[in-house]
């Protein structure tokens, strides 16, 4: 048997009004979702736009000429190069010329301070060592800084967790996709580490 208030909701159910009703709060309920979604939209954009112009990222990068490790007569440096190696004071050695302090050895005549070799004058090299190495050039920390001031929010976690200059150009050098068009071409195949503001510009399609 069917219970009675089965029946009733189902006589309900038949009547015109009660369907215009219950179309009725969904369509509010709808129109009210839509609208606390759109609000929330706008406010994370102001938000971001603050964030972007009225706020500055505070970034970690020290400019400051002396490390720690300068004090200790040690060297960080960019270890993964087969060929050649750049320590955190600007020099370029081969890498049969690096002390064991992680340094290399200035009395080797191939050694070179600052040394822009393979670079182009937008500041992207075709070797990556080189590229580090122009980057720690003292008269590059105003490029650096404007670069920084300059940053997309998209590159925040990328340039934040960098402590100082010497890390910032190890990072900015990489290859990463700014430097790259369709996700799968370099944009520039020879000069594709940059230190500069801006990538490499796009080749022709």
């Amino acid at each position: 048997m069917v219970p009675c208030g089965a029946v009733l909701w189902r006589r309900l159910l038949r009547k015109r009004w009660v369907l215009g009703v219950v179309f009725g709060l969904s369509l509010v309920y709808f129109l009210t979702s839509t609208f606390k979604q759109e609000e929330r939209t706008v406010r994370d954009r102001n938000l971001l736009q603050v964030q972007e112009h009225e706020q500055p990222i505070m970034w970690k990068v020290k400019f400051s000429s002396g490390n720690s490790s300068q004090l200790s007569n040690q060297c960080r440096n960019s270890v993964q190069g087969k060929l050649l190696i750049t320590d955190e004071l600007g020099y370029i050695c081969e890498r049969k010329d690096l002390l064991v302090n992680g340094c290399c050895n200035v009395n080797v005549p191939s050694t070179k301070l600052y040394s822009c070799d393979s670079c182009l004058p937008n500041g992207c090299c075709s070797v990556y060592e080189y590229c580090v190495s122009c980057c720690l050039q003292p008269n590059k920390q105003h490029l650096l800084e404007r670069f920084l001031n300059r940053a997309a929010i998209a590159f925040q976690n990328l340039f934040m967790a960098v402590e100082d200059r010497f890390e910032l150009c190890l990072a900015k050098c990489r290859t990463s996709s700014q430097s790259v068009q369709h996700e799968n071409t370099y944009r520039d195949p020879i000069a594709k580490y940059c230190y500069g503001e801006y990538p490499p510009e796009l080749l022709p399609v």
